[in-house]
């Protein structure tokens, strides 16, 4: 095994979007850096190069955000999603920083523009990035090559040396284009870990989640909407180093997407938005939650959890022809039938229940005044479970089935942490070991979703990381340690856009 010489600055572990934003802050603080990602180079980026936008705090209109969306309706919006699962603290930190951060992501090439046409309620809440997440890391990774950070790609830390709770080396595995590996030591002052959750393991995915009441192994049946190469080989070297951990093995961002989508990297495409606009049934042909609850980006991720809980982790998405253009199209057409009896014959569903379980719905609907932008007064009466909102009859034809499986984005079982994102061991924070983005998501999700927030909190805490990573090496080298985090933090400097 080779060892690197000189001992380097900053290593970070990871090649997404809270990585990149840890490398970037500790090069501007004067460290040498360098990156380790797991992925080859046309994967690189994780699930970060799947992302659209980042949910922003804004106390007035900015460039491409209208309106107001200011800390406490953030907040508000958080606490409802997570039920109450969340550390406040470290949430409202990373909400404060949505804030501030858009100026210094212009400055390394990160574009933006207004919401996109059939993206429902997000123009006021969230910043698009031009070109999508995949542009977002070229421009990552482009300033990084210009300030010099050094960038290893097909390269996996699959060990770590801690000794008293102080990172002291990475053991890392490069694959070569022959097929041949070579280890490495990677000696570093101080390390940042920004390298996912375990998603893409089936196996840890199925030991979380266990048999069904039918049999069933549940995880067997998910996909994968973002990169295959998040396996948390790290998260499971730390917990056996007695680092102390947070969330839950089954609370993911888990949505419901298209079950014909490909197992891995299917991204936001293979999303079915068409769920708020009619209902969903199993493949019992019942339905089984209250499809209308609130507006779509506040509740999508919840769906991918509650089809995982059905027998064969399926359902179906039921609309009519009143809901064509009111959401955004999925890239595979859906199931097109005259008739309600021809469309759960053709989805080998029991027609009898079917039909009972429609025509209940339909004679249920109390219909208002219908407004797919906002939380009407269309609601059922008298079955369970209800439809809050947007409950018009499925009547019209033709009639649209969707099928949906559970699409997992990103795992919330993690390291515990706090506002310097130093990894924790009995209690204790490290001086040089910190962690950000998916592997300390817990952290502020203990269970939920809210449209952009993953971005949010890789953002802020993968900017925080970095900052502590450059203070940690100043602090060793004995160099004056400023208030740079409490700065970055709070810093009210930036609200203006870019």
């Amino acid at each position: 095994m080779t060892s690197s010489q000189p001992k380097l600055d900053v290593l970070v572990v990871g090649g997404g979007n809270a990585a990149l934003c840890a490398a970037l802050m500790a090069r501007e603080a004067g460290c040498s850096v360098r990156i380790l990602e797991s992925a080859p180079k046309l994967w690189r980026g994780g699930n970060s190069t799947h992302t659209r936008n980042l949910r922003c705090m804004h106390d007035a209109p900015q460039d491409v955000l209208v309106e107001a969306y200011p800390e406490e309706e953030f907040w508000q919006d958080l606490l409802k999603v997570t039920g109450g699962l969340t550390n406040e603290e470290m949430a409202r930190l990373a909400i404060r920083h949505s804030a501030t951060c858009r100026p210094w992501m212009y400055k390394h090439g990160v574009r933006f523009q207004p919401s996109l046409s059939g993206a429902l309620h997000t123009a006021r809440t969230n910043a698009f990035f031009m070109g999508g997440g995949k542009a977002l890391i070229n421009a990552y990774f482009r300033s990084a090559q210009e300030l010099g950070i050094a960038i290893d790609y097909d390269c996996t830390v699959v060990d770590l040396e801690v000794k008293d709770g102080q990172f002291q080396a990475a053991k890392a595995i490069h694959q070569l284009p022959d097929g041949s590996q070579r280890e490495e030591r990677i000696q570093a002052k101080s390390c940042v870990l920004a390298c996912g959750g375990f998603e893409s393991n089936l196996e840890k995915l199925k030991a979380a989640w266990g048999q069904n009441e039918w049999g069933e192994w549940t995880a067997e049946n998910f996909l994968v909407r973002g990169t295959r190469y998040n396996h948390g080989v790290l998260i499971d070297v730390l917990r056996d180093l007695g680092a102390d951990m947070i969330g839950d093995a089954t609370q993911a961002h888990m949505v419901a997407i298209d079950a014909r989508a490909p197992l891995y990297d299917g991204g936001i495409c293979t999303r079915i938005d068409c769920v708020s606009l009619g209902v969903v049934v199993n493949k019992l042909a019942k339905r089984f939650y209250d499809e209308g609850e609130d507006f779509w980006p506040k509740r999508y991720a919840i769906w991918g959890r509650l089809v995982a809980l059905q027998p064969g982790q399926i359902a179906y998405s039921i609309t009519d022809a009143k809901a064509v253009g009111r959401f955004m199209p999925p890239v595979f057409d859906g199931t097109v039938c005259n008739t309600l009896e021809e469309l759960a014959a053709t989805l080998g569903l029991d027609t009898h229940t079917f039909m009972q379980t429609l025509n209940e719905y339909n004679q249920a609907c109390q219909v208002g005044h219908f407004d797919h932008t906002a939380l009407d007064d269309c609601h059922t009466e008298g079955i369970t479970p209800v439809k809050s909102h947007w409950a018009l009859p499925i009547n019209t034809p033709p009639f649209y089935a969707y099928p949906v499986k559970p699409g997992i984005t990103f795992t919330y079982l993690g390291l515990k942490t706090d506002k310097t994102t130093a990894v924790h061991f009995a209690g204790r924070a490290s001086q040089n070991l910190f962690v950000a983005g998916e592997m300390m998501s817990g952290n502020v999700l203990g269970k939920g979703y809210t449209a952009g927030v993953g971005m949010t909190i890789g953002t802020a805490f993968g900017r925080i990381a970095g900052t502590s990573a450059a203070l940690s090496v100043k602090s060793q080298t004995g160099q004056h340690r400023g208030p740079e985090i409490d700065n970055l933090s709070s810093s009210k400097e930036e609200h203006a856009s870019a």
